[in-house]
C-alpha cells in the first residue's frame, strides 16, 4: 500500500517494532519530521478549551463528556475510538506495530477516511477530557473554600457557646461561693447569740436547754427505727 498516509499519522516510534518497520526507509528522519509537524498543525486546529454545551449528570460517562463538548461525528464513524478497538481485534492486536498501522490504514482508505480526521477526532476527546477535568477541578476547589469558611464560622459558634456556657458555670459557682460566705457569716452571729442567751439562762437552772453549736438535722419519720411490739 502506498505511504501517503504515514505523514498524517501520530507514529513517532523509537521502540524495536518502529525501527524493525522503517529500517529500510532512507528518509525516514524526514518523514518523522514531516508526521510531527503535521500533528501539531491538526492539534493547533482544536480549540485549547472546549466548551460544554449541557451539564454533564454522570462523570463517569466519557460519551456525556464528549457530548457535552460538541465532538461532532467522526467520518465514516471511525473515531478514534474506533480505532483503538481495531487495535485491539484479535486478528491484529498480537501483530507488529507497524502491521497493525497498516492494517488500519488500509480499512481507512477502503472507507474513505483520512487518517488526520481520526487524529482530529482524538485531539478533541483528549481536550474535552482534560477541560472537563479543570471543570471538576474549579467545582471541587469552590466547594472546600465553601465548607472550610462553613467550618470556620461553626467553630467559631461553638468557642461562643462553649464560652458563654463556662461563664454560665462560673457564674453558678461564684453564686454558691457568696451563698455560703453569707451563711457562714450569720451562724457566727448565730452562735455568738446563743451563747448570749446560754450565758444568760444559766444563772437560772442546772441544765442549760440551749445549744450553741451548729444545729444538727432532724431526721423525718421515715428515717427513724420501728418500733418494736
Amino acid at each position: 500500500m502506498t505511504k501517503k498516509w504515514y505523514n498524517y499519522f501520530v507514529s513517532v516510534d523509537t521502540g524495536s517494532d518502529a525501527a524493525q518497520g522503517d529500517a529500510s526507509d532512507s528518509d525516514s528522519p524526514a518523514r518523522s519530521a514531516s508526521a510531527a509537524q503535521s500533528v501539531a498543525e491538526i492539534a493547533r486546529s482544536v480549540a485549547t478549551e472546549p466548551s460544554f454545551a449541557a451539564p454533564v449528570s454522570d462523570p463517569t460517562s466519557f460519551d456525556e463528556i464528549y457530548k457535552a463538548a460538541e465532538i461532532p461525528s467522526a467520518p465514516q464513524g471511525y473515531s478514534i475510538l474506533k480505532v483503538a478497538d481495531m487495535l485491539q481485534s484479535e486478528h491484529i492486536r498480537s501483530q507488529p506495530s507497524d502491521v497493525k498501522r497498516s492494517s488500519v490504514l488500509v480499512a481507512l482508505d477502503a472507507a474513505g477516511v483520512d487518517i488526520k480526521d481520526v487524529i482530529q477526532d482524538a485531539v478533541r476527546r483528549d481536550r474535552a477530557l482534560d477541560g472537563y477535568e479543570r471543570v471538576q477541578q474549579r467545582a471541587l476547589d469552590d466547594l472546600e473554600a465553601r465548607k472550610t469558611k462553613e467550618n470556620g464560622q461553626i467553630q467559631a459558634d461553638m468557642d461562643r457557646l462553649i464560652a458563654e456556657q463556662r461563664a454560665k458555670m462560673q457564674k453558678n459557682n461564684d453564686d454558691v461561693t457568696q451563698a455560703k460566705e453569707k451563711f457562714f457569716g450569720w451562724r457566727l452571729k448565730k452562735q455568738q447569740e446563743e451563747k448570749k442567751i446560754a450565758d444568760a439562762v444559766g444563772y437560772f437552772v442546772s441544765e442549760n436547754p440551749i445549744t450553741t453549736g451548729s444545729a444538727v438535722s432532724i431526721p423525718d419519720a421515715a428515717a427513724k427505727p420501728a418500733k418494736r411490739s
